[in-house]
């Protein structure tokens, strides 16, 4: 109904509380500055590769976990209430031509969902953050609630490759099948570690009807 204060609203909370560089800190900055966007354009992999598995088909990793900057920046992003991050990310996304191009391959973008107690705890789905906000800029429509996590289970960061695997089964459900069923889907997460999530990811919205699955991820650890 107030749509058209929402720009008058953000410019004038960009007064009080002005955008900086999420990289860099500086402010004043549109969420990243020329220079450390040059330096993260330079040095970003567009990691693609065709996947054989039953369940996603392809993928696209942008940045390496393994840099110190967007390490840090990853973790503060996720784990220490740094919501703002968010549009840092997408900034690189956006200026990323090979990463855009893979994305309007889709039909659908779905963010990894995460369990409800822990999205009321940290107060964001980080990933949703970041697909809502592409899925606008890129004209591609986000499902945020046809896949769901219905089990709060211990954090894949504090385990092992297989102790992944076996803590991840039977923790997603898929909903409303019929807005997937026949659609090519891109599923966005934040770090690609061991593939253990998105592929019990994939594997359900596969069995619910998608035709094809692709994975992207902000960065590949």
């Amino acid at each position: 109904m107030f749509s058209f204060l929402q720009p008058i609203f953000t410019a004038l909370l960009e007064c009080i509380y002005p955008p900086v560089c999420g990289v860099c800190g500086k402010v004043g900055e549109k969420w990243i500055c020329n220079k450390c966007l040059h330096n993260i354009q330079a040095k970003a992999e567009n990691r693609r590769r065709g996947y054989l598995t039953a369940s996603y088909e392809d993928g696209f990793f942008l940045l390496s976990y393994h840099r110190d900057e967007i390490k840090k920046m990853l973790l503060s992003y996720k784990f220490y209430q740094s919501a703002y991050l968010y549009r840092t990310f997408v900034k690189i996304i956006l200026k990323n031509e090979k990463a855009c191009r893979f994305l309007k391959k889709y039909d659908i973008m779905i963010p990894v969902p995460i369990h409800n107690d822990r999205k009321r705890k940290r107060g964001y789905n980080q990933s949703e953050l970041i697909a809502k906000e592409i899925g606008k800029k890129l004209d591609i429509p986000v499902i945020s609630n046809c896949l769901v996590k219905i089990k709060n289970v211990v954090p894949q960061s504090t385990l092992n490759k297989e102790q992944r695997k076996q803590n991840i089964k039977g923790v997603y459900q898929v909903k409303k099948e019929e807005t997937i069923k026949g659609k090519r889907i891109v599923l966005v997460d934040d770090i690609f570690t061991t593939g253990s999530t998105l592929e019990e990811c994939s594997k359900m919205l596969k069995q619910a009807g998608a035709s094809k699955i692709g994975i992207f991820t902000i960065a590949k650890d």
